[in-house]
């Protein structure tokens, strides 16, 4: 295998990249990008590494979801409580009714970027079709449809970085001032998810608290704060590169040459390097190729790395990927995440799962049933349907059960927010309702209501 460094990719056919008009700016921008601090530290990716690697052995359950692509227009208060509010709501049920502890992670703080599936769209503006630069997200051009908007701008990564520091910074101040409490889950409601099996939930916990306290089996500071972490897809590879850093040990190793040189806290886990962008990133269905850039990239980092698996992966492409990702088989480095459709797991899974287990690799087994469950509506909007997405997700418990594996984790699409771009649910969203708060500039997400009455359904899943 070829020696590594953090622009090794550039040599691999690199797909989903936008073209800029300027490559003296581009480089302006990332060289700004490179001499930014990390947005998050080393320590806090190893964290996240050792409790994936527990969840990989059942004892803990991955939740991670979050927008489809953020926005920077979404780069609030209200905006990033609400989706910290709805997760924390999702984990308090998941770790109440399933019984099992909630590993949390945001899509967030960098999820700017989204593969595409041509380069070109038509839209519609002004009374007129225009046939316009796909939209990629904000780290590269804007919804607005015109062709400035939509001409990709380096301008934009250095912008994608203020807006996941501003996010990070929110939530961390959040978390740090008592948001999480678990003491005062009721400060995590949000209208629309005031259920009263929800509230049944709260006051159980609250009567389990008080009876720990009283017997002084728990402390309190320790249900004050909580563990949250950040991820995005790895996409923008120039993105990416800027903001990786070499790491050295706790002996003094010496540093790489090249602008990943900054002297960043040392490991007892050894020197390396690290994307200090999110804590974790992952790898999509449309950019997993074996001889591509983005692995090439993501095999040469230490941080836990997601792999998107649809109905064109092979056992034989999943054996050469765990290869090349994880050669030392260390466990809670790979989170398979499966995104097949209801229609399909039962036909493509099995064969992924034998694979696995004949490699001998330790992988955490994740499910995102939004993916494959995308279809558009007769008035050429793309939704989800409740049940489908329901469905794929029971289908995999039951899998993983009859070959002898376990889903150790979801990963989700959805929002905080009231919207109306998934159909079904308790909320009764209907294919007329659609239009009344559409607001996803790519893929349709699950709302608030939703999302909590998911994580009921997978609880009792988990407890079976």
């Amino acid at each position: 295998m070829a020696v590594w460094n953090p622009h090794s990719w550039q040599g691999r056919p690199a797909a989903q990249q936008p073209d800029y008009a300027n490559p003296s700016e581009l480089e302006r921008c990332l060289g700004q990008l490179r001499r930014l601090p990390p947005l998050v530290v080393p320590e806090e990716v190893q964290r996240l590494r050792t409790l994936l690697a527990e969840a990989s052995a059942g004892k803990r359950f991955l939740l991670q979801g979050g927008d489809c692509a953020e926005q920077f227009k979404d780069c609030n208060a209200e905006a990033i409580a609400d989706k910290l509010r709805v997760l924390l709501q999702m984990s308090v049920v998941l770790t109440h009714s399933g019984r099992r502890p909630v590993v949390r992670v945001g899509r967030i703080a960098g999820q700017y970027a989204k593969p595409r599936s041509s380069t070109t769209e038509k839209v519609r503006a002004g009374g007129r079709e225009l046939d316009l630069p796909v939209y990629r997200g904000d780290l590269v051009n804007s919804l607005e449809a015109t062709q400035k908007g939509r001409k990709a701008d380096p301008e934009r990564l250095v912008q994608a970085y203020f807006h996941a520091s501003a996010t990070l910074n929110h939530i961390r101040a959040l978390i740090e001032g008592g948001f999480a409490d678990l003491h005062h889950p009721e400060r995590w409601e949000l209208n629309q998810t005031s259920t009263k099996p929800y509230q049944a939930v709260l006051e159980e916990v609250r009567e389990s608290l008080e009876f720990l306290e009283a017997l002084g089996g728990v402390e309190r500071g320790t249900l004050e704060r909580i563990d949250f972490f950040t991820s995005h897809e790895a996409l923008l590879l120039p993105f990416e590169e800027a903001l990786t850093r070499w790491v050295p040990n706790d002996e003094g190793e010496g540093q790489a040459s090249g602008g990943a040189r900054q002297g960043l806290s040392s490991l007892a886990h050894g020197g390396g390097y690290y994307n200090l962008g999110a804590h974790m990133l992952w790898v999509g269905e449309r950019t997993r190729d074996l001889e591509g850039a983005h692995l090439e990239y993501l095999r040469g980092i230490k941080n836990p790395i997601g792999v998107k698996l649809g109905p064109t992966a092979t056992p034989s492409d999943l054996n050469e990927l765990l290869q090349l990702l994880d050669p030392t088989h260390a466990p809670g480095r790979i989170t398979l995440i499966t995104r097949f459709g209801a229609g399909l797991i039962r036909e493509h899974l099995p064969a992924l799962i034998h694979a696995v287990k004949r490699t001998g690799h330790t992988v955490l087994w994740s499910c995102d049933p939004m993916h494959g469950n995308t279809v558009k509506t007769g008035g050429g909007l793309k939704t989800r349907h409740f049940e489908s997405v329901l469905s794929e997700l029971r289908q995999a418990f039951e899998i993983h059960s009859a070959e002898g594996s376990q889903l150790g984790g979801v990963h989700f699409e959805l929002t905080g927010e009231a919207v109306t771009e998934c159909m079904g649910g308790n909320v009764g969203v209907s294919e007329s309702d659609l239009p009344r708060a559409y607001e996803t500039g790519c893929d349709p997400r699950l709302n608030g209501a939703q999302s909590l009455e998911m994580a009921f359904l997978i609880a009792g899943m988990l407890r079976n």
